[in-house]
This record gives structure tokens, sequence and C-alpha cells, in this order.
């Protein structure tokens, strides 16, 4: 991790970034920006640490992070990305237990933290803050809710599907199709749904022979959104 030094006028452009940020003012920006410090992570490099007592609350204004947990017997498994515009952190920083995941840097990352106490007098004083956080945590339980959902009641196959129309979601789509560039590595796929590599290699394969996807290079192409969209309501809607 290195520490840098980022001039105001651009710590509140890339503030304006974060996706919970994007409606608030430039008095609100600026509140923010008065209590960030700045850190550069590189590829692999630890942010946070499982169980750690560290508060602070991070902002991603560059790069990508891999939240992860790890098992007992070592067992990595990937808990989400966060792409930049993303925030982590905050419910420690909220609850003031230690932290619940290990975040590491995916790729080379700018990162803005604030700490905790910094944190909690921006909710408590600024009303625009604090609805911009509230509705990101909504959105996370909703998140967490739609993967409990798909963990509980749909096989291998369609939480692949599901994964895939999650990921997809994420980038453009132009006449039916979306390129999801990175994709993620089939370890990791499988990661993210609670499976086997060979089994996501196996799934793959089959929806590229559907002419559903084609797998080029460290992309994923999904030919036709509108029918990987249905595959993934029907299965859906049988519960």
């Amino acid at each position: 991790m290195g520490t840098t030094t980022i001039p105001f006028d651009r710590t509140i452009a890339m503030l304006s970034n974060i996706k919970e940020f994007k409606s608030l003012s430039l008095a609100d920006l600026e509140a923010i920006a008065q209590f960030c410090h700045w850190h550069r992570y590189e590829e692999g490099e630890e942010i946070v640490r499982y169980h750690a007592d560290s508060n602070s609350v991070f902002f991603i204004t560059q790069g990508e992070m891999r939240v992860t947990f790890y098992s007992m017997s070592g067992k990595e498994v990937i808990l989400c990305y966060l792409p930049a515009g993303e925030i982590f952190g905050e419910l420690t920083a909220i609850d003031g237990q230690s932290r619940s995941a290990t975040v590491v840097a995916e790729t080379s990352s700018l990162v803005a933290s604030i700490s905790s106490l910094a944190f909690q007098e921006l909710i408590f004083n600024n009303r625009q803050i604090a609805l911009a956080i509230l509705q990101r945590l909504t959105d996370q339980i909703r998140r967490l809710t739609e993967r409990v959902f798909e963990s509980s009641t749909l096989n291998v196959r369609n939480r692949i599907y599901a994964e895939l129309l999650r990921l997809a979601k994420k980038h453009p789509m132009e006449a039916n199709r979306v390129v999801i560039s990175p994709a993620p590595i089939q370890a990791d796929l499988a990661s993210l749904i609670g499976t086997v590599r060979e089994t996501v290699s196996r799934e793959l394969a089959d929806l590229e022979r559907e002419q559903v996807i084609l797998q080029q290079d460290h992309e994923i192409h999904i030919l036709d959104m509108a029918k990987l969209t249905e595959m993934v309501e029907n299965v859906r809607g049988n519960f």
C-alpha cells in the first residue's frame, strides 16, 4: 500500500463517481472530501482482513476489489467483486464489530478512506449522505436475499445462468448483446455460486453450443440477452 496525495479539486471529481454520491451537491462532496485519505494498492494487496479491528470506510475510485471469506479448511469463498464507484467497510464503521470479510485488490487501485468517526459524523449531520448510505444498505439486503433464494432453490446450472445475467447487467447492452469484460476466471465463478470449476466449464460449454454465449480471450460475450433473461426468469418463476 502506498499513501498518496490528491489535489482537492480532483478529489471532488473522483468522489462524484462513487455510485451513492452521484446525486450529492458540491457542498456535500466537499464535506466528504475533507476527511479523505488516499491510498494506492497494487494487484494482490490486502486492504482489510477478516476479523480485523480496523474501522475505516473505503471509496473505490479506480480499480477493482475482491471480497472473500475463508473457511476453516482454508477454502476461499468469493462473496463478490467491487468495481470503481463502490464503497466497502461501512458495516464495521456503523456497528463497531470486527471485519466480516477480507478485501483484496484485484487490480491496481486508487482508494479513499475515512475514519468511522468521520463517517458517522457525515451521516448524522447530512440528510442526503445518510439517505445515500441507507439506500446502499437496502440494496445490499436485496442482493443478499436474491442470492440466498438462488442458493436454496436453484440447481448449479441455473445458478450459473443467474450469475451470468447478474454480471451482464453491469455492462452496456447493444443489439441484445453484452460483453462481460474482463470476465471472472472459471474458478472464481465457481466460488461465487458454490460449485467447482469443472462444473462451470461444462455448463459454459453447453451455453456456447446453444449460441447463448461466446467465450473469447478474457471475455464472455452474451449473444442473446433476451434468451438468457428468459432462462433465468423461467426457473425463478417455478418457486
